[in-house]
C-alpha cells in the first residue's frame, strides 16, 4: 500500500522537544510527536470508499493488512512523524487554558489529485494533552462520527471526513452519562480526514500567552498554506484571513440551520479555522422543530449550544479568533467591521437559505414575514422538520390550504393537536403561502424538483445511529453500512430506504443515546 505523504504542519512549525507522552503544559510549540497505542487485536469494520479514492487507495488496498495496522494504529507508515497538536479554547464561554488533542493523533498529510488530506487517528491513545483521560474513544461515537462526517458530506454541508471505523480489540471504561456509573465499552478509532485540523483554539493559545512568535508563524503557514489566494502583505495579510475564515464559518452554519443540524459542543477548539463541521460529538439534527433543543446533556440547563443560537455563537466564537489575532495586527477597527459584516451577511443568507427550502426563486420582502410566521407556528405543535420541508415541495398553486395543510399532515407527531386555533394558524399560512406561489414563474414540477435538492429526505436521526449501534455491540456491522450507503444520497427518493422517511419512534423519545447525549467518548 503506498500513500504519497507529504508533511508541512510537522515540519514547518515548531515542534515540543519532550518526546514523552507526560501530561503537561506544553509551550512554544505547536505540536508534541507521539506515536498511536499498538491496539490488542485491530479490525476495521468500515471503510468510507469514496475517502480510499480522495486519498489515493483501491476498494482492495482498503482490505489490506497494511492499511489496516495504519488506520488502527498498529504500525506507522514509513518516514512519517505522527503528532498531536497543541490548542486551546473556550468552552462554553470560559476560557479553558490548554486543550489540544488529548485522544487524536495525526499521522501526517497525503497529497493526491493535487488535494492535500491530514489524515488523524481519534482513539488512538494518550498524549501530552490528554489530561487526565486515557486518550481511548469507545465504538458507540466512533460510529456516530464515522457515520455523520460522511452524511454531513453529501447533504452539502462543509464537513471532515472519516475514512474508515476500526475496533481496537481492547475494552474502555467510560461513563456514559456522567452519572455515577462506568461501565466498559468496546475501544475503537476513527481516521478521520480532512485538509487540516488547524482550529480556532489553535490561535487563541498562543494569544493567551503572548506568543507572538508561535502565532505569526502559525497564521503565516495556514495562509499560505491553506488560503493561498490571499496575495495582501503585512497586517492586512491577516484582515483577510480573518474575513476568510468568517465567510466559511457563517456557510457552514447556514448549512446546518438549512438541513437541522445541532453540533452541540460549539467551544472554539471545535471549529475548524477552514470552515468545516469538526469534532462530531454529542449531535443531532431536530426531530420536532424547536429553536432552543439541544442535544448535550452539560447544555441541558443553560442551553447555550442549543440550534437557534447556533449562528450567534458562531459570531461569538470569531469575537475570540479576532482577539487572537489582534497581536499581530495592533488595531481592533477592521476586526470590527468583519464582525458587523457577519451579522448583516446572516440577515440576508438565511433569508436566501430559507427561501430555497420553500421554492421562491424570487426575492420579495414579504417573504421575511413567511418566514418568520412558519418558523413561529412550526413551534407550537411538535412537527417534524426533515419531513415538513420534504412534503412541503409537493404543494402546488392550485391547492387549498386545507389540501396543502393535509400534504404534510404526516410531519406532525400529534395529529390530533391540529385542531381549532393551531389548524387555522395553517390555513391562513398556508393561504399566503399558496398566494406567494403565485409570483413566481416557474411551474410545480420545477419547483418541487428545486426545493427537493435542498431539502433532505434522508438525514441520521439518533435513533438510526442507535440501532446501529446497539447492532455493532452485538457484532453485526450490516446497519452500518446500510446507513452509509443511504446516506450518500440524502436528496434520492430511494423507496427502498421508504422506511427511514418516518418521525422518530415513541420509544427513542427519551432513550440514551436518542435524544439527549454526553461527551463522553
Amino acid at each position: 500500500m503506498r500513500l504519497n505523504f507529504d508533511d508541512t504542519f510537522n515540519k514547518e512549525l515548531r515542534a515540543d522537544p519532550i518526546i514523552t507522552t507526560d501530561r503537561r503544559q506544553v509551550q512554544n510549540a505547536h505540536y508534541s510527536f507521539v506515536t498511536p497505542r499498538i491496539p490488542s487485536k485491530p479490525s476495521v469494520i468500515h471503510v468510507s470508499d469514496d475517502m480510499l479514492q480522495m486519498v489515493g487507495l483501491t476498494k482492495e488496498e482498503g482490505q489490506s493488512e497494511d492499511f489496516k495496522n495504519i488506520v488502527t494504529g498498529a504500525d506507522v507508515y514509513p518516514q512519517t512523524s505522527p503528532y498531536a497538536m497543541c490548542y486551546g479554547g473556550h468552552q462554553f464561554g470560559h476560557w479553558a487554558g490548554q486543550l489540544g488533542d488529548g485522544r487524536a493523533i495525526n499521522l501526517g498529510e497525503i497529497i493526491h489529485n493535487n488535494a492535500r488530506w491530514a489524515l488523524q487517528l481519534k482513539g488512538a491513545g494518550v498524549t501530552p494533552y490528554s489530561r487526565s483521560a486515557d486518550g481511548f474513544a469507545v465504538l458507540r461515537s466512533s460510529i456516530r462520527e464515522h457515520l455523520c462526517s460522511e452524511a454531513m458530506h453529501h447533504l452539502g454541508v462543509p464537513s471532515t471526513r472519516s475514512l474508515s471505523l476500526s475496533l481496537t480489540g481492547d475494552q474502555v471504561m467510560r461513563d456514559m452519562m456522567y452519572d455515577g456509573h462506568p461501565a466498559l465499552e468496546k475501544g475503537a478509532v476513527v481516521c478521520r480526514v480532512a485538509p487540516s485540523f488547524i482550529r480556532f483554539g489553535n490561535f487563541e493559545i498562543f494569544a493567551s500567552r503572548k506568543d507572538t512568535t508561535s502565532l505569526k508563524q502559525l497564521a503565516n503557514y495556514t495562509i499560505e498554506t491553506y488560503f493561498s489566494k490571499i496575495s495582501s502583505t503585512g497586517t492586512a495579510r491577516y484582515i483577510d484571513f480573518f474575513n476568510e475564515v468568517l465567510d466559511r464559518t457563517l456557510e457552514m452554519i447556514i448549512h446546518w440551520q438549512r438541513v437541522g443540524f445541532v453540533h452541540g459542543v460549539m467551544n472554539t477548539d471545535n471549529l475548524s479555522i477552514l470552515g468545516l463541521t469538526i469534532d462530531y460529538g454529542p449531535y443531532g439534527w431536530l426531530e420536532g422543530y424547536d429553536k432552543g433543543w439541544t442535544p448535550n446533556t452539560t447544555d441541558k440547563q443553560n442551553k447555550r449550544y442549543r440550534y437557534g443560537n447556533q449562528p450567534y455563537i458562531g459570531l461569538w466564537n470569531l469575537y475570540q479568533l479576532a482577539n487572537a489575532l489582534y497581536l499581530l495586527v495592533g488595531d481592533s477597527k477592521p476586526f470590527e467591521l468583519a464582525l458587523d459584516r457577519y451579522k448583516n451577511q446572516y440577515t440576508i443568507k438565511y433569508l436566501e437559505m430559507m427561501r430555497s427550502k420553500l421554492g421562491l426563486n424570487l426575492q420579495l420582502k414579504e417573504d421575511a414575514r413567511i418566514v418568520d410566521e412558519l418558523e413561529n407556528i412550526l413551534e407550537v405543535s411538535e412537527t417534524d422538520m426533515t419531513i415538513f420541508f420534504r412534503l412541503l415541495s409537493t404543494v402546488q398553486k392550485e391547492d387549498l390550504p386545507s389540501q396543502a395543510l393535509t400534504k404534510v399532515m404526516a410531519s406532525f407527531y400529534r395529529v390530533d393537536e391540529i385542531q381549532d386555533r393551531i389548524k387555522a394558524n395553517w390555513i391562513s399560512w398556508f393561504e399566503a403561502y399558496i398566494d406567494r406561489l403565485q409570483l413566481e414563474t416557474i411551474d410545480d414540477e420545477e419547483r418541487q424538483n428545486s426545493m427537493n435538492i435542498i431539502n433532505p429526505k434522508y438525514v441520521l436521526r439518533n435513533y438510526m445511529a442507535q440501532l446501529a449501534i446497539d447492532d455493532a455491540n452485538k457484532g453485526d456491522y450490516k446497519l452500518i453500512d446500510d446507513l452509509y450507503t443511504m446516506l450518500r444520497n440524502p436528496y434520492d427518493e430511494q423507496k427502498e430506504n421508504e422506511k427511514w422517511f418516518a418521525k422518530r419512534p415513541d420509544w427513542a423519545r427519551y432513550k440514551v443515546g436518542c435524544s439527549m447525549l454526553s461527551c463522553s467518548s
